[in-house]
């Protein structure tokens, strides 16, 4: 997932909580979120604080909560958190600690979520909370991810807000990104709820890993997903991730089902899942499930987390990969976290002419018109306006 700080137009929110005047900056602001931590104590309480929400997706017997929103499948005692760290068990009722609460809020280019067909030079409002259902070896925002609610800093930002937030700045998303909007749920889901109805578009940046019944109620109000499909084999998923691979790419399917715009992430890192044989059997399986249509990014991995020691991923390494993708039949494969190079411009998959030159989030030129090739006039899956 994206860097939470770098590259964005970093919102100053005030510490005193204020709802009516909590963006006092202009759109090109740059400085730092300030934010108030809440005390410990209100987490470490016997009654649901105030911002909680009863979860959704759990079910119990007796006092012990059984979550039922994600494939980890967390069985949680009375006075304790699931290991999203966000979801705590209240004298046998389960309740989210982050709702209304989050940890980050930016305005970003749609480019780096990335999305690349859906919207383009198009801004999103960004928020995160603290958690995440994995607990990646290699997570580039594992201070709010791995973090519990109250040890990360925070500022009151209720779904309504949020929609004010994103109209007021003329943003014509939301995105649910940084850590996991899955840990989230219920913030998510209800603030996008509000965003349809007020013809805001809804983007989730997401590992994907969500049990099918809470994805299809989410999907009724999503309009598109960047999922990190981490690897394609199920041991690196367990030890790089503390998941596993089936329901990921069970997730992808559903998405395309749903109608949501899909685009898909492979991070590659150096010893890990940078095997061109399992990137081949990936694209291959993406291909014959009818999902070659939607764009792939092959990122690039930087030293990060509890991966310290290995190196950058080789620039030839992200070439071979997209290059592998093509010849398996993925129409749009771009490489990403290398500035400057041609992999992530976008090419019509049939008369190979340049439709889209980036330069990092910026967009030098667009062919595109009405959502078609201008030369060649073949439909270029996506949404373009």
């Amino acid at each position: 997932m994206s860097k939470n700080i770098s590259n964005s137009k970093n919102l100053p929110l005030k510490a005193n909580f204020s709802r009516r005047n909590f963006l006092k900056s202009s759109f090109a602001t740059a400085c730092a979120l300030c934010l108030t931590n809440v005390p410990e104590k209100i987490f470490s309480q016997e009654k649901p604080w105030k911002w909680s929400i009863e979860a959704r997706h759990y079910y119990t017997e007796g006092k012990t909560a059984f979550c039922d929103l994600c494939p980890v499948e967390c069985i949680i005692y009375s006075g304790k958190v699931g290991d999203c760290r966000v979801k705590k068990n209240f004298d046998g009722k389960l309740f989210s600690l982050v709702y209304g609460n989050p940890c980050a809020v930016h305005i970003d280019p749609i480019e780096k979520k990335p999305l690349y067909h859906f919207l383009p030079q198009s801004s999103a409002f960004s928020i995160a909370t603290a958690g995440c259902v994995f607990q990646c070896l290699n997570c580039q925002n594992w201070e709010i991810s791995q973090a519990r609610p109250e040890d990360t800093r925070n500022i009151e930002l209720m779904p309504d807000k949020v929609i004010e937030a994103a109209q007021k700045y003329k943003c014509e998303s939301i995105a649910y990104t940084y850590s996991e909007p899955i840990a989230f749920y219920e913030y998510t889901i209800d603030t996008a709820k509000i965003a349809k109805s007020k013809g805001i578009k809804n983007v989730l940046v997401s590992s994907g890993y969500i049990k099918e019944k809470p994805l299809r109620e989410l999907c009724k109000f999503i309009d598109a997903a960047n999922i990190d499909l981490k690897s394609f084999s199920n041991d690196i998923y367990k030890k790089l991730n503390r998941g596993t691979l089936k329901p990921v790419l069970k997730t992808l399917q559903i998405l395309a089902e749903e109608g949501v715009w899909l685009e898909i992430t492979n991070l590659i890192i150096p010893s890990w899942t940078d095997d061109l044989k399992m990137i081949r059997d990936m694209c291959r399986w993406l291909t014959k499930n009818k999902l070659n249509s939607f764009p792939l990014h092959f990122s690039r991995f930087y030293p990060l987390h509890k991966l310290t020691n290995l190196p950058q991923t080789p620039v030839e390494t992200l070439e071979k990969a997209r290059q592998i993708a093509l010849e398996e039949g993925i129409k749009y494969s771009y490489v990403g976290n290398v500035p400057e190079i041609d992999s992530q411009n976008t090419y019509c998959h049939k008369c190979k002419k340049l439709l889209i030159k980036r330069k990092g989030y910026i967009n030098l030129e667009n062919n595109i018109e009405n959502g078609k090739c201008k030369f060649c006039k073949t439909k270029i899956p996506g949404f373009w306006s």
